[in-house]
């Protein structure tokens, strides 16, 4: 009951955010570089200072280049995941601190997560036990909560998507295709083996595709591995519209019978789309050892905390080449990203 309370509290500061524009007065210039921490297919995300301050304040800066963005046309991605970003505030999302445009680039600026991206640690692992998956999926699980709340769904989820702060709790974060929809919604997008069945088959669908993809989080998360596996994708696509697959032997039984109401293929019978809700996942015996209060409130202690030597400490990253950035004399497609 508490936390319904706060998300219907929450659910009015989105909406008031959500209905007016923000805007934040700082350039480029007015930041120290440091490197980069990843790269894709519109730009790549930078660890800056800001230098007005005294403070040492880092942030993960997104640099999405306006012709690449253009070319693969974008654009109203780029400013659905600006609004989504400028509204969301939770625990377990990263924040956005700022964001602005000039000739070359648009610029998001969020908070930086120096404890790198659970793909990371989940690979050094080979696999967490299931304490680990547990804590780990509790605050995943908290965070589609409060972002089907507000109407959003996001589409994109895989341990790439979730960062490690300095205590150990999870951030998601990449909303590019996040989307507020209040009916269906019909985009083919996603990750290959996290997609749900009802997007392969071009299907409408709705926030219930979250809660399959929520399951191959579970699953690979305790096993190394995802559930559905082929060296082609259209091989994949089919083991996933069958829904063929097999729990590893070591799985609980509580996390086997959660993996299999997760992963339904029919959306009738698939937990967190049914009458109850997300509570038949809250509610589940795999979480029964969990206080989602103290969750919630980083009280617990976490089965892993990434080395950070302080702030700024990009260590928990991989190093990559760094290119020049090219900026042009004039400023390009003003009227295309006139609303960034």
């Amino acid at each position: 009951m508490r936390f319904l309370q706060f998300l219907h509290r929450a659910r009015q500061e989105f909406e008031k955010k959500w209905n007016n524009k923000i805007e934040t007065d700082v350039q480029w210039s007015d930041f120290d570089v440091k490197r980069t921490l990843g790269t894709g297919s519109f730009g790549r995300v930078m660890l800056a200072r800001y230098k007005p301050t005294k403070s040492k304040k880092f942030y993960a800066i997104k640099v999405l280049d306006k012709k690449q963005i253009i070319k693969q046309k974008q654009v109203p991605h780029l400013l659905n995941e600006k609004k989504i970003l400028e509204c969301v505030q939770f625990p377990f999302l990263v924040r956005q601190s700022f964001a602005f445009k000039d000739n070359s680039y648009c610029y998001i600026g969020l908070e930086f997560v120096a404890g790198g991206e659970m793909f990371h640690h989940l690979q050094e692992a080979k696999k967490f036990d299931e304490p680990q998956t547990r804590f780990y999926a509790s605050q995943v699980l908290l965070a589609f909560e409060y972002m089907h709340y507000m109407d959003l769904i996001y589409r994109d989820l895989k341990p790439e998507n979730l960062l490690i702060d300095h205590k150990g709790y999870v951030k998601v974060t990449d909303f590019g295709f996040c989307k507020r929809v209040t009916g269906r919604a019909w985009t083919m997008c996603g990750t290959p083996a996290y997609l749900a069945p009802e997007i392969i088959l071009s299907k409408g669908y709705s926030k219930a595709v979250d809660w399959w993809s929520y399951g191959v989080l579970c699953y690979e998360m305790a096993a190394g591995h995802p559930p559905f596996m082929a060296k082609k994708h259209m091989d994949m696509y089919e083991k996933i519209v069958q829904g063929d697959y097999q729990c590893p032997d070591h799985f609980s039984k509580e996390l086997r019978d959660l993996v299999t109401n997760l992963l339904q293929v029919d959306v009738t019978r698939r937990f967190g789309a049914l009458r109850r809700g997300v509570q038949d996942i809250k509610n589940h015996m795999f979480f029964a050892p969990v206080d989602y209060i103290a969750t919630y409130q980083k009280k617990l202690k976490a089965p892993l905390v990434p080395e950070v030597k302080g702030e700024g400490d990009d260590g928990n990253f991989e190093k990559y080449d760094e290119d020049p950035l090219p900026m042009d004399k004039k400023c390009l497609y003003e009227e295309e990203f006139k609303d960034f």
